[in-house]
């Protein structure tokens, strides 16, 4: 007798893809389903269990246990065994390999047909944030769906500058959650008893100085981006958004970009934008989130070298922290049905049958394909920022190291971890683990000093 998984995955290979746009949409899981079925994978290895402490995949904190569970890929040795000395070869020849394989294991690659974004000033306001008088943009970044009318894109940004400054001024761009969506989680959490916490320093209504406010008085200014705008958070958005846009709505193909590059590359049509304003200084544009948007923020300073500091925010696995340790989140978390979208569809391979020693990156050349400009990695403590493996994220910057060093800049300084609320500012890659949470807000005054070495002498590597 045929099995009903059997039956479920016939009718998906025959009736569920490829899907016009006039059907209804298939579901994440249906779509999680089809890309394991394109792989051929039966069956996936469970990841990290944070909720029952005796399962057979419980999380571990335990740094005894945390590994890495192999030796890291070497950032400066070429496939054929040649080491990289030289700048020369790092840029024309290492930097390439390591960006193929992100693209075609990890994140996915960009199709060469995206379409191209127009951008319109919607409202311009004169407003005061705190004691500073500003000017408020509102900026519509229209995608040209020409191509594919049934899907329509549009990238709305809010870019706030000193209305004061007599010359143009660094901006930090930010991935920011749904205010709204936010809202409706926490008046959930409300409802069902939970004690939130109180708002850490940096945030709305914590103590002192907003995080925007900070940033005005050291002159700059920031822009807001939303990337669910760009790319919806869930798999049964993958056949819209700009991907579901760029594949005229069809599914994706296993090597094509996930929702983390489609959000970076919405930051660099928004960095497109502000290279046209006369009030920002384009050549020193700061890309900054926290969490999932943290490894977005990476990923864009990874892939575009105009970006010239990053504040990465938590941002764990698929983000800084590395693929190979147990600890906290794991590969296998961000392969399951629930975060899969954020990656190529190649990346569920390596949660079964290949490990995450069988990758052939690891994160420590995200952080490396940033050098030599400035990144400022962010972590809470636990328990609130455990899950994200700050220890991990910590490794993958001191692993990067030497690739800063080739290229002129300064790495960490150090292999040994510092203590909590002890900030490493010296090098070109900065590390500090603050007291709090799952947030980046006690982070920002030390992010501040150090962009203030950067924010006018920046500039884009070669």
């Amino acid at each position: 007798m045929i099995s009903l998984r059997c039956l479920i995955a016939l009718w998906l290979l025959i009736g569920a893809y490829p899907v016009r746009a006039d059907e209804k949409p298939i579901t994440a899981e249906q779509d999680y389903q089809r890309m394991l079925d394109l792989l051929h994978i039966t069956a996936l290895r469970p990841g990290a269990d944070p909720n029952h402490p005796q399962a057979p995949n419980a999380v571990n904190y335990d740094e005894a246990k945390a590994g890495p569970s192999s030796t890291l890929p070497d950032p400066l040795l070429l496939k054929n065994g040649k080491r990289v000395t030289t700048a020369d070869e790092w840029w024309t020849l290492r930097r390439p390999e390591i960006v193929e394989d992100f693209d075609r294991e990890v994140y996915g690659r960009v199709p060469a047909n995206t379409p191209r974004v127009s951008w319109e000033v919607t409202a311009a306001t004169k407003e005061k944030n705190g004691d500073v008088p500003v000017i408020v943009k509102h900026l519509v970044g229209h995608v040209d769906n020409s191509g594919y009318p049934q899907i329509h894109v549009d990238i709305p940004v809010t870019l706030t500058i000193p209305a004061n400054s007599s010359h143009p001024v660094p901006v930090l761009l930010e991935f920011s959650f749904d205010p709204a969506m936010m809202q409706r989680f926490f008046d959930q959490l409300k409802a069902r008893g939970v004690k939130l916490p109180p708002p850490a320093a940096g945030e709305p209504g914590g103590p002192g100085p907003t995080w925007q406010q900070q940033l005005l008085a050291k002159g700059w200014g920031y822009a807001v981006l939303i990337p669910t705008n760009i790319q919806a958070d869930n798999g049964a958005g993958l056949a819209q958004g700009i991907i579901g846009l760029a594949n005229k709505g069809q599914p994706r193909q296993p090597d094509q970009w996930g929702a983390l590059r489609a959000w970076a590359w919405g930051a660099s049509r928004v960095l497109d934008y502000l290279d046209t304003d006369k009030g920002v200084d384009a050549r020193h544009v700061a890309i900054e989130g926290l969490s999932r948007y943290g490894k977005a923020a990476l990923v864009a300073m990874a892939y575009d070298q105009r970006f010239a500091i990053g504040f990465i925010g938590s941002s764990g696995e698929g983000g800084a922290a590395l693929y190979r340790r147990n600890d906290g989140e794991r590969l296998e978390n961000v392969a399951g049905a629930g975060e899969y979208h954020w990656m190529a569809g190649n990346f569920l391979k390596y949660a079964g049958p290949l490990t995450a020693n069988d990758l052939p990156v690891d994160s420590h050349e995200l952080i490396a394909l940033c050098a030599p400009r400035p990144v400022f990695i962010s972590a809470g403590s636990p328990p609130g920022d455990a899950w994200v493996d700050p220890r991990g994220m910590f490794l993958a910057a001191v692993a990067a190291g030497p690739v800063y060093r080739l290229l002129g800049a300064r790495d960490l300084g150090t292999a040994e971890m510092p203590p909590v609320r002890t900030a490493l500012l010296d090098g070109d890659i900065a590390f500090r683990q603050h007291s709090a949470g799952h947030t980046v807000g006690p982070n920002w005054p030390a992010f501040l000093t150090f962009a203030d070495r950067y924010a006018t002498t920046t500039k884009p590597a070669p």
